[in-house]
């Protein structure tokens, strides 16, 4: 901020200077308004819908007491069937577990690997107006299912999502980050987006769609292309997209809270992170001609989520650029020239921190409002968004027409006992000019115990059918050596393009 304010008074004053900084400056600021005042219009909705749901769990392995948990949960608010697609090995414990819940939930196994294709396989299976995708880690609080399909009772919806919080925020550093950017998203951005009618990324931990939507767009879902490449990877974006191009509305319900799993790993965060930026500006560059004719604020969202990165390392580049050459104006020299020797340079560093705190205080004060001792951890929130998940989101745009798997995430849940429903139980509802506004009672609060519910692991009667039968052994045959994609090469030339005009700004 301190650094922001001296290069827009020098630019004001009439110096031929351009500063990329400022620019980056300018559109984190505008960016960060827009979204208030977006949201401040946004309120979950209040009426009721009566329609059927199948809940479809995507599943490929999962530790066994929070696959339970998640199950337990789903069942317990009644949805009409639950679905659970286990992909790739065969893995009888899961169906185990699955039949624990018979005959309200049925297993189906496909060797075919792939999330999308067990969303397929789900969708064609359910019986539901409503169809509910589940991640296999999610947990649902009371009032999720209840909560999440009141949207429905517009007709013009067509997708709702819930608001996500992270398990256990406080095992370590990176689920505490992980989930400050839930709550910053489910503060601004989400709301925002959504008092348009056009969240453009549904997140799919719990994610509900008409199921007669799923059925129209599935061809698209399971066969897009763009830039030469299918990624399997972010499914949730691209249904969204489907949907609204499809005419209907997608929205987001405050009111419907899911808690998930974060790695505890850096390098597992890393690959998280990778693919969501990979999959977030693939489906960003894809959607950008129908965003720009029907979401012209959805495109401006998006497109700076693209851009900001590059201007960020452009500015980078350039500051190094200048103290090499000694090019430029020293824009401190008025404290230097005043606080002479070491004790300037203090004064330097020590405004430029302070006013970076201040101006990240301001941008997350919602979150902020529910959780004061974050103000604390401000510095070390501001230095791992900035200098880990920027250049994430630079490397996934350039490798955003390369084919690559999902990554993993296994290890970070302990269990789902009593002791972790309690520690849930002590999230706060959230900001007053957001949440406040529901009626009373729709907001939903984590129980400290089960109610009383018991649920008896007989055996089912029957076993579901499976969806396909594995295939007998088939001869080892040589690995093909993938062919090289040319239109890979497309993004890095956008980068190329983008990098040479931020240095026309210093040379």
């Amino acid at each position: 901020m301190f650094v922001f304010v001296l290069q827009l008074r020098q630019m004001f004053e009439g110096q031929s200077e351009f500063y990329l900084f400022a620019f980056f400056s300018v559109i984190i600021w505008a960016l960060w308004l827009l979204k208030v005042l977006l949201s401040r219009r946004y309120k979950p909705y209040t009426g009721e819908y009566h329609g059927t749901t199948s809940v479809v769990i995507p599943v490929v392995d999962e530790p066994l007491d929070l696959f339970r948990d998640v199950l337990t949960r789903i069942v317990e608010q009644r949805p009409d069937e639950v679905i659970v697609v286990i992909n790739g090995a065969v893995n009888p414990a899961l169906q185990e577990v699955s039949e624990e819940f018979a005959p309200l939930v049925r297993w189906v196994h496909t060797p075919v690997p792939g999330k999308r294709n067990a969303v397929k396989i789900g969708t064609e299976l359910s019986r539901g107006e409503i169809t509910v995708l589940v991640d296999s880690d999610t947990v649902w609080t009371d009032g999720t299912l209840p909560e999440l399909v009141k949207p429905f009772a517009d007709a013009s919806v067509g997708g709702v999502t819930t608001r996500q919080r992270i398990l256990d925020p406080e095992r370590s550093w990176i689920t505490r980050w992980a989930d400050w950017l839930e709550n910053t998203r489910a503060l601004y951005s989400m709301p925002a987006q959504s008092a348009l009618g056009q969240v453009g990324c549904l997140p799919g931990r719990t994610i509900a769609f008409r199921r007669h939507i799923l059925v129209q767009v599935m061809d698209d879902f399971m066969h897009q292309k763009f830039l030469g490449v299918f990624l399997e990877v972010s499914d949730d974006r691209t249904l969204t997209n489907l949907t609204l191009k499809a005419g209907y509305r997608s929205v987001y319900q405050y009111t419907s809270l899911v808690y998930t799993d974060a790695p505890l790993q850096v390098k597992k965060l890393a690959k998280q992170q990778l693919r969501w930026a990979r999959g977030s500006q693939y489906n960003t560059l894809r959607m950008l001609p129908w965003m720009v004719g029907h979401a012209p604020v959805l495109a401006i969202f998006f497109v700076a989520d693209i851009i900001l990165p590059f201007l960020l390392f452009g500015t980078i580049a350039g500051w190094i650029y200048r103290a090499v050459s000694g090019t430029g104006i020293n824009l401190y020299q008025a404290i230097l020239e005043t606080y002479t020797g070491l004790s300037g340079w203090v004064w330097v560093v020590a405004t430029m921190i302070v006013s970076s705190v201040l101006s990240m205080a301001i941008r997350q004060i919602r979150h902020l409002h529910e959780k004061p001792s974050d103000f604390l951890r401000l510095p070390v929130f501001i230095i791992v968004s900035t200098l880990f998940l920027m250049p994430i989101r630079l490397l996934g745009f350039l490798r955003m027409a390369h084919a690559s798997g999902w990554g993993t995430r296994a290890g970070a849940y302990s269990g789902g006992g009593d002791d972790l429903i309690a520690e849930l139980e002590k999230a706060p509802d959230g900001p007053a000019d957001v949440v406040d506004r529901a009626p009373t009672g729709v907001v939903p609060t984590q129980r400290t115990a089960p109610d009383g519910t018991v649920l008896t692991a007989t055996p089912a009667p029957v076993r579901a059918r499976r969806a396909a039968a594995p295939a007998p052994a088939a001869p080892a045959t040589p690995a093909r050596r993938r062919r090289l994609n040319p239109l890979a090469a497309i993004p890095y030339g956008i980068a190329l393009v983008i990098f040479a005009l931020e240095a026309l700004v210093y040379v």
